[in-house]
């Protein structure tokens, strides 16, 4: 029995094989999704050995301090009523309070000595930095309170320190007040935060209240990794860092000065200044000592695009790459009036594929732009070998040589392009367009 003739002439028909090539273009983008989630996966990979270099190496710094923290008592009045005599009794409570007081001038230097670390094929960035602090406080100031000098437990003043990262810190800190010594010791916590707190013992400010100020400095030496973050909690507050880091990331409520910022291949250095009147809190604080970490400044230590962001990035241009190499070879099918089938579209589409996982593969063990180099050279001279046996010649071969180097090179720019990545993108792809319509513009599709 003979298939009717308007069936036969349908599925010769450019429209058929358009339908064809769309559905192939379709079903192709099952395999690019799992490229997808293996980068992903790989990716996942990476964040947990950064984070378990950072575990063992040391975390994020965050620093707020120095604290002087005095007590003092405030009474509560309760009355009882005796049931058989029916005397009332008056008992005043005390209840020891904190009162909170920040530094007059709080200085800091900052040395930063990044290095990185290798897991196999990953990598992360640890640093150790030396943080010197120096100030002075001024005499604490009750007078706003109706706090009896007799309350106020002068003698048991301490100073403390919030941070995290405390297993990683690499020496002993001791501060330096007043011409004393006085050693800072953890305090145990509660709270389940990665905040824990460093104290002196008791120091005697009775001495304070005869002075201007008291100056202080102190050292601290920590082991850590990605970040560093310290709140400006002097009335006046100065920050310097130094680093060999060259692709910082300022982070925070407040930016370097850019007259005295530098950066460069070797390094940074930054400088800032906060003032008292730049941040919503004051210098002091009674009964609970505040959570000021949405006010923290500092630094990012992190590579700004990784492999495998590149790679993501690469992949999701996947399937315009797919879709554009088919309409070339439909193109030219239709020009030529050579048959190509289904099969060898699936061939091309399934190299086309390949190139993600070549890329991510090789960019474990080299850079980029060489991964991105030799799975590009591959897939193209693997597709432009395989045209010249479709096509039967070299004419078009070299034409889909040339258009796919040109595809993989369009892509890498906007890879590496950050702000001009969309505007670069659109441009492109109305070029190609238009390429495209002036092209088919004499074809005959009936």
């Amino acid at each position: 029995m003979e298939t009717p003739e308007p069936i036969t002439r349908f599925f010769q028909s450019n429209t058929a094989r358009m339908i064809m090539v769309g559905a192939l273009t379709l079903i192709l983008l099952i395999p690019l999704f799992f490229v997808q989630n293996l980068i992903q996966e790989r990716q996942y990979r990476q964040k947990e050995v950064v984070r378990e270099i950072s575990g063992k190496w040391g975390e994020s710094v965050y620093f707020y301090g120095p604290i002087l923290k005095v007590p003092f008592q405030i009474y509560t009045q309760t009355t009882s009523v005796n049931e058989k005599t029916k005397e009332t009794t008056t008992q005043r409570i005390p209840e020891t309070h904190y009162a909170y007081f920040f530094p007059e001038v709080l200085q800091n230097t900052s040395a930063v000595n990044t290095t990185k670390r290798y897991r196999n094929n990953y990598e992360s960035v640890v640093y150790e930095s030396r943080m010197q602090f120096s100030g002075r406080y001024v005499t604490p100031d009750f007078s706003g309170k109706d706090i009896a000098a007799a309350d106020i437990h002068w003698d048991k003043a301490t100073v403390m320190i919030r941070t995290s990262n405390m297993g990683s810190i690499r020496d002993e800190v001791t501060l330096s007040l007043g011409g004393k010594k006085y050693a800072f010791e953890p305090m145990y916590s509660e709270t389940k935060d990665s905040v824990a707190t460093l104290e002196t013992g008791f120091i005697d400010a009775k001495t304070f209240l005869d002075k201007p100020s008291v100056a202080f400095n102190f050292d601290v030496v920590y082991n850590g990794s990605q970040q560093i973050r310290m709140v400006p909690i002097g009335k006046t507050t100065q920050a310097r860092m130094t680093s060999n880091w060259p692709d910082p990331s300022f982070s925070g409520r407040f930016l370097p000065s850019d007259s005295t910022k530098k950066i460069t291949d070797k390094g940074f250095v930054a400088d800032w200044k906060i003032l008292h009147i730049n941040r919503p809190f004051g210098q002091q604080s009674f009964g609970n000592l505040p959570d000021l970490s949405d006010f923290a400044f500092g630094v990012n230590f992190i590579v700004p695009v990784d492999q495998y962001q590149q790679n993501e990035r690469a992949a999701k241009y996947g399937f315009l790459v797919i879709g554009l190499t088919f309409l070339v070879f439909f193109l030219i099918q239709v020009v030529s009036k050579v048959r190509i089938h289904i099969f060898q579209y699936t061939m091309i589409g399934l190299a086309l594929v390949m190139f993600y996982t070549l890329l991510v593969s090789i960019t474990e063990h080299s850079s980029f732009l060489t991964a991105y180099l030799i799975a590009a050279v591959s897939v193209v001279a693997m597709i432009g070998l395989y045209s010249v046996s479709i096509l039967k010649g070299r004419k078009f071969p070299l034409f889909i040589v040339g258009a796919l180097s040109a595809l993989y090179g369009f892509i890498y720019v906007i890879i590496q392009l950050e702000n001009y990545a969309l505007l670069f993108g659109s441009i492109g792809l109305f070029a190609i367009l238009g390429a495209v319509m002036y092209a088919s513009r004499k074809i005959d599709w009936n």
